[in-house]
């Protein structure tokens, strides 16, 4: 009498070995990105807590970007993309980009980012 078998086969254990290390590459080459993304966030909100008072204007605003991005070494995008607007009675930094990482060949890893930050007095926009 012929028993069942049970378990993978070596293909099957192939095949998901793969798949985790494409999935486990890709979250390799994508950490930069995401660490990157999140130097922005800060120089974003220490740009607006240091200018809480909301007596600053739009070219302050941007010298101290420049001055936090040189230090948190960002190159994703300038302070120049940051899209500064009055808002009430202070502004919003909005930092929108896209950031892309090569994978494997000529495929790369694309990363949509958006933060807004209010600068100013609470309540003001």
């Amino acid at each position: 009498m012929r028993s069942r078998q049970r378990g993978a086969t070596l293909l099957g254990m192939v095949v998901i070995i793969a798949i985790l290390g494409f999935a486990l590459y890709a979250g390799i080459r994508l950490t930069p990105v995401y660490l990157e993304y999140m130097s922005v966030v800060r120089a974003l909100e220490q740009t607006a807590k240091e200018n809480a008072d909301g007596s600053t204007n739009p070219l302050d605003l941007r010298n101290a970007l420049d001055r936090r991005w040189t230090v948190e070494d960002i190159h994703s995008l300038t302070p120049k993309d940051v899209e500064i607007k009055k808002s009430g009675a202070g502004f919003t930094m909005r930092a929108w980009y896209r950031a892309e990482a090569p994978f494997v060949a000529n495929v790369s890893l694309v990363a949509d980012f958006d933060k807004t930050v209010h600068v100013g007095p609470v309540g003001g926009g």
